[in-house]
């Protein structure tokens, strides 16, 4: 088709479907392509519904991304379809910019009522933002302002984002590296470490500790005390304690922020994913009144900061329809259960296997880890140095190809699969992975010479 006015979007849909890869690797992201086609993962998507995933021939994938966790009431949700649509039918006087409009007043009344029904009574204004990466984006900006100090704190294996600001406390050398210089002052601190934590905060210039719950690369688990005692730490040394909740909010762990299994009220909290309902891109970082009143003191200072897109009341109604829904289907206590369903399916997986070293998860944010068999393998040995990480692709693919079950390796060089699947996928749902998840390990275990020349020979040295 030559260049020109584009088509409409139904003929776009009806002739060019299965164009997919080529326009990618032209116009994209070839490398991308390159995973997809080496793992066996290329598949014309034509569709979404709930928690599955359909194919161009119709064919029907449990999916256990979740869209990184975007998709938390499902794919598609007739809720979520019928707001847009009614606000755009509206006509709305959307982003007026030099005025204020009633639907970003309402998600943020919604957001601090919540987090105070929550138990988290110092949350009391928010700065809208388009993404998570924007919203830690924004904490990074509004704590330096309100502090008048310059240093962050983050924790390592921690993922905050991947523009340059969160990219800076991002704790992943591989997604660091080749985009230096990144901002001063920026440090990590071992996950769980309150010692270390100390350390850094008694100096008395840190701006902000920048934690997740729950981290999200390996689904790392706080040990117990240390967020009660890393928010202590903070208020004792005039820190301001930030929850990153982009991942493990609006009842992804069965709490509808999972800062309430601790009973944390932290100065600054990020949101995003989940409160899009899967349609329009929106965000948000909350912070206590004190806070708020410091970065907002003078005329001046009126538009310190903000994203032209941000107060998108598409946006807004989307984060809107998803509070909604959250609480019409009960989400929160069914999370609950559905997750505790999931652990009592797959912790018997470590009797089972000797390969697997640890079932964990909190809700519907799980994960399984492998190991070296007890007594060693001198084969796992020499797969590890040929690519650690990659037996969990092993169990992976199984599970794409013969299960039909769309899953995830946690993080670079780790031999973790992560789930973060919609919050309203089916009971018959985990019982079906949890089998196909037993079967997958019981067909990787035996591990050949075979399996090591497929790893070197099929590049998967450079995409585990």
């Amino acid at each position: 088709m030559p260049a020109g006015t584009p088509p409409p979007i139904a003929s776009i849909l009806a002739s060019r479907t299965g164009e997919e890869m080529a326009l990618n690797d032209r116009y994209l992201n070839p490398q991308m392509g390159r995973i997809l086609r080496t793992l066996g993962f290329y598949r014309t998507w034509t569709g979404g519904e709930g928690a599955h995933l359909i194919d161009s021939e119709g064919e029907r994938y449990l999916d256990l991304f979740g869209g990184y966790g975007v998709f938390a009431i499902g794919r598609n949700h007739p809720e979520a379809v019928a707001a847009v649509r009614e606000t755009m039918e509206a006509r709305t006087g959307n982003m007026p910019q030099l005025g204020v409009t009633l639907l970003n007043g309402v998600l943020a009344e919604q957001l601090v009522e919540r987090a105070g029904l929550a138990g988290c009574r110092s949350i009391a204004a928010m700065v809208p933002a388009n993404s998570g990466t924007e919203a830690v984006e924004a904490a990074i900006k509004i704590a330096r302002a309100a502090t008048g100090r310059r240093r962050i704190l983050y924790a390592e294996h921690a993922f905050h984002g991947l523009t340059l600001g969160s990219l800076s406390i991002n704790g992943n050398a591989e997604f660091r590296d080749g985009f230096g210089p990144l901002l001063e002052d920026c440090v990590a601190v071992p996950f769980g470490d309150t010692e270390a934590l100390r350390a850094e905060l008694e100096r008395g210039d840190v701006a902000a500790l920048v934690l997740e719950p729950v981290q999200g690369k390996g689904v790392n688990l706080p040990p117990a005390g240390y967020l009660e005692g890393a928010q202590e730490l903070c208020r004792r040394y005039g820190t301001l304690f930030c929850v990153d909740e982009v991942q493990t909010g609006f009842a992804r762990t069965g709490k509808l922020f999972a800062l309430e299994h601790w009973g944390l009220e932290p100065d600054l909290v990020t949101m995003a994913k989940s409160l899009s309902g899967g349609y329009v891109p929106v965000g948000a970082c909350a912070m206590s009144r004190s806070v708020f009143e410091r970065v907002n003191d003078s005329l001046e200072h009126a538009v310190r900061h903000g994203s032209t897109f941000a107060p998108n009341e598409l946006g807004m109604v989307a984060g809107l329809a998803t509070l909604a829904e959250i609480d019409r289907a009960g989400l929160v206590e069914r999370t609950a259960r559905l997750g505790r369903l999931l652990l009592d399916l797959t912790g018997p997986l470590r009797q089972r296997h000797d390969v697997v070293k640890d079932v964990r998860g909190l809700g519907l944010i799980w994960a399984i880890e492998f190991g070296e068999p007890k007594g060693g393998s001198r084969t796992w040995q020499a797969l590890e140095r040929r690519q650690a990480g990659i037996f969990s692709q092993f169990v992976v693919g199984p599970l794409f190809h013969r299960h039909r079950i769309l899953s995830q390796v946690a993080g670079h060089h780790l031999n973790v699969i992560k789930a973060l699947p919609p919050l309203t996928i089916e009971e018959a749902d985990l019982e079906r992975f949890a089998g196909a998840l037993d079967e997958a390990i019981d067909d990787a275990t035996p591990l050949t010479w075979a399996a090591i020349r497929f790893a070197t020979g099929a590049g998967l040295r450079s995409i585990a």
